[in-house]
């Protein structure tokens, strides 16, 4: 498959809320067209659908440091001595690539690089295959106490050789089970220090979301009452101020449908399936942060996408002006019309030679102009998106 993307946008508004908590525990912002914009990171977006997905899939991976502890761990309630365990434990990390992986030998011989793997099955098969090296595990283990109360090696090739000695689990069987792939993570990427074999390019983008007028956050003083107060107490056990903040939220994401056909091994019917079910969850979902207290789970108002060959194109600049609310208030109305122009300006400057389809679904009563064909559900508005991205390139 030649050079094709698709491109979502989501126009959704969210009322006062802290989906995405910055440094002090206050929502994200940055400042865009000279104004301050309520924000979300592209890292929680991210997050939020690809813990939906791998729910719906019931394909679990995991972005841990913890693996060498949680073997450790198993190890030890399997009942290996304690020495034992945790040297197996190490072993994880120095044989899971060529270079070995680096470790905090005080908190566990948990990884310093984060590990981003399959979940299932993958602390079984690591305890098993240790189970399956104990000897040699043993006889390393004696090897570096041996080494530990005798004279350091002093040269390059005998510290080299020092370092062979010490790996008792086979790298290779190590690092299959470290970089086993899910739909997730063919779709997001993954990078391990030290194994370019287990590195995957992700096929989906995804932007930070923004509001599309100035947004500023919004004290919050609260008091927690005391249900058990005693004489002379004023009912209040706890006062503070958080910060929420409200408004009309663009949101943008792309997927490179050519890298997810090879990242799921040339299978474009199972990618564009996987494609699908991204649409949902991105469209769908949001940040949870305090939701407990906020809920904010509003659906988006309108959302556009466009199938084009070549290259991506995002509408933010769009927004680069802050909208300026209607007349009977709100940021829907104008926001809706901003998506709309900016549609109409990418066809005029790239034509639509490479636009193989587009298509939109909004709330408003009125169809919207430049966005293509009008869809009744986000259902249907994917399932159009698919079908125009399995079209052949006819440029």
């Amino acid at each position: 498959m030649r050079a094709r993307y698709i491109d979502i946008h989501v126009i959704q508004s969210v009322p006062a809320a802290n989906l995405n908590r910055g440094e002090y525990d206050e929502p994200k912002t940055l400042l865009l067209g000279n104004t301050t914009r309520g924000a979300l990171s592209s890292q929680s977006i991210k997050r939020a659908g690809r813990m939906e997905m791998e729910a719906e899939l019931g394909e679990p991976a995991v972005r841990t440091r913890m693996i060498p502890p949680r073997v450790i761990a198993a190890l030890k309630d399997a009942g290996w001595p304690d020495e034992l365990a945790v040297f197996a434990g190490a072993q994880i990390a120095l044989c899971a690539v060529p270079k070995g992986l680096d470790t905090d030998r005080e908190a566990g011989h948990r990884t310093l690089a984060m590990i981003y793997t399959a979940e299932t099955g993958l602390l079984d098969d690591l305890t098993a295959l240790c189970v399956r090296h104990r000897t040699r595990l043993e006889d390393g283990l004696a090897a570096t106490q041996s080494n530990s109360t005798g004279p350091a090696p002093k040269t390059k090739t005998a510290k080299k050789a020092a370092t062979d000695t010490s790996r008792c689990l086979p790298t290779k069987d190590v690092s299959e089970i470290l970089t086993r792939r899910t739909a997730c993570i063919s779709l997001f990427g993954r990078m391990l220090a030290g194994h370019d074999a287990s590195h995957v390019t992700g096929a989906a983008q995804i932007a930070w979301a923004f509001t599309t007028h100035t947004s500023d956050m919004q004290p919050d003083y609260f008091t927690a009452v005391e249900d058990w107060p005693t004489a002379g107490d004023r009912g209040s056990a706890h006062i503070d101020t958080a910060f929420l903040m409200a408004g009309v939220f663009y949101r943008y994401s792309t997927v490179n449908l050519a890298q997810a056909a090879d990242n799921f091994g040339g299978d474009t019917k199972q990618a564009l399936q996987h494609v699908a079910l991204f649409m949902e969850t991105f469209i769908m979902t949001l940040p949870q942060a305090k939701k407990n207290s906020t809920a904010p789970h509003t659906l988006p108002d309108t959302v556009h996408y466009v199938v084009r060959d070549r290259r991506p194109v995002s509408y933010a600049a769009a927004f680069d002006q802050p909208v300026r609310a209607s007349q009977g208030g709100g940021y829907l109305v104008p926001t809706r019309q901003e998506l709309s122009a900016q549609a109409a300006l990418t066809d005029r400057l790239i034509g639509t030679r490479h636009r193989i389809g587009h298509g939109h679904t909004t709330a408003h009563p009125t169809l919207l102009d430049h966005l293509g064909p009008h869809h009744d559900s986000f259902d249907a508005l994917i399932a159009a998106a698919i079908h125009d991205a399995a079209l052949p390139d006819t440029t």
